[in-house]
């Protein structure tokens, strides 16, 4: 096997590298009743606009940005993940580069990241774009402007992102490359990406989840799977990867 002397890790969000998923979790600690109305309604509304529209009424009810915050700040994160992403990053051998491809926003993201001391991690986020308003409605929208050019995915992205065209663009804006690439990822959104990655590069995909159904069913990549319940075993896994070299 090739000596890997650098190498990028692609982390989704929410269920890969967070233990819950942040558009649910404010909605189930500040507003039940939301939370709920998300559920009937996500099969007819584009999921970011419905979140979008969520986060409105929210702040119409009078909840804060600073509610929103500590609610984010107390979502489940499991330390054995803080653990081997810093452990990881520290490595020199290989050199790792860490970048997160998430349908989530900006805002949800970096917040926890701050809260755990991850905000230097990530060498890009790409995500819903997302900002608090001096009101204190925290104002979303896609990463694709639904008035704009829209991707071509053809797998089954969302029409917010498409995620293979933006680990494409990653890639391309940060050459030479890299000798491999290793997706942690859960939803059948994480799908399309590992579909572009090579016979040397390895997904880390959870398991009981939407993106293990669709690599059964759909099969098509060449890259190496790897399974992983906990974050316990991520840090097993990145582990191996600094003690092999």
């Amino acid at each position: 096997m090739a000596t890997i002397k650098t190498q990028l890790v692609v982390f989704d969000f929410d269920w890969s590298m967070a233990d819950q998923d942040t558009d649910r979790w404010i909605f189930e600690v500040l507003a039940p009743d939301i939370r709920r109305k998300i559920k009937t309604l996500k099969e007819s509304v584009q999921w970011t606009d419905l979140i979008a529209q969520s986060l409105q009424e929210i702040h119409a009810r009078g909840r804060t940005r600073e509610e929103i915050e500590h609610t984010l700040r107390q979502m489940p994160f499991h330390p054995a993940m803080v653990r081997g992403v810093t452990n990881l990053k520290g490595g020199s051998n290989p050199t790792t580069t860490f970048f997160c491809l998430s349908n989530a926003n900006s805002v949800f993201i970096n917040t926890i990241l701050e809260s755990k001391g991850l905000q230097n991690l990530f060498e890009e986020i790409v995500t819903n774009p997302a900002e608090f308003e001096p009101s204190g409605l925290l104002k979303l929208r896609r990463r694709v402007d639904p008035n704009g050019p829209q991707h071509s995915c053809t797998v089954g992205c969302s029409p917010n992102m498409c995620k293979g065209e933006e680990l494409a663009a990653f890639l391309e804006r940060h050459k030479p490359g890299y000798d491999r690439i290793v997706y942690v990822g859960d939803g059948s959104n994480d799908f399309c990406p590992i579909l572009r990655l090579r016979s040397q590069d390895m997904v880390l995909c959870r398991r009981f989840r939407g993106l293990e159904g669709r690599i059964s069913r759909e099969g098509g990549h060449q890259c190496q799977v790897k399974y992983w319940a906990g974050a316990w075993e991520v840090e097993e896994i990145f582990n191996q990867f600094i003690e092999k070299n």
